[in-house]
């Protein structure tokens, strides 16, 4: 894939039945657990958004990966993608009511990372104080 490849893929091999139930799963939590999905969907929770909005809104994220972030989203059903009729388009992002009940999902998990992230900041210092050699940090 080269550096400005911005087509989107589909399901990888290992997957080969649609029916089996572990495969679908795996599918939609590798698309919405990716830390760019996460952030635009909760960007987009609060309204419609233009491209560079949502660049804007979304530290570090490149222009690349936010194109193939939104058209992952709108694939999976979670976002529209509006274009105006205009010169130059104007295009504007907005998610659907499938994008909603995630992003109440999403909260819920953010809201349990802010409780308890010193918590676990803190066992993280102990464990890696325990196991100086291991490389997993």
């Amino acid at each position: 894939m080269s550096a400005t490849h911005t087509g989107i893929t589909t399901r990888d091999d290992s997957c080969r039945h649609e029916d089996e139930p572990q495969c679908g799963v795996r599918e939609v939590l590798d698309r919405i657990g990716d830390k760019w999905s996460v952030l635009v969907v909760v960007e987009l929770a609060a309204g419609t958004r233009r491209f560079r909005q949502l660049q804007r809104a979304v530290p570090g994220i490149s222009q690349r990966m936010l194109t193939l972030t939104v058209r992952r989203l709108e694939r999976d059903g979670l976002l529209t993608r509006t274009v105006f009729p205009t010169v130059p388009p104007k295009v504007e992002y907005e998610l659907t009511e499938t994008g909603y009940s995630l992003h109440a999902q999403v909260r819920g998990l953010a809201d349990w990372a802010e409780t308890h992230r010193k918590a676990v900041a803190e066992s993280r210092r102990r464990w890696d104080a325990e196991h100086p050699d291991n490389e997993i940090h």
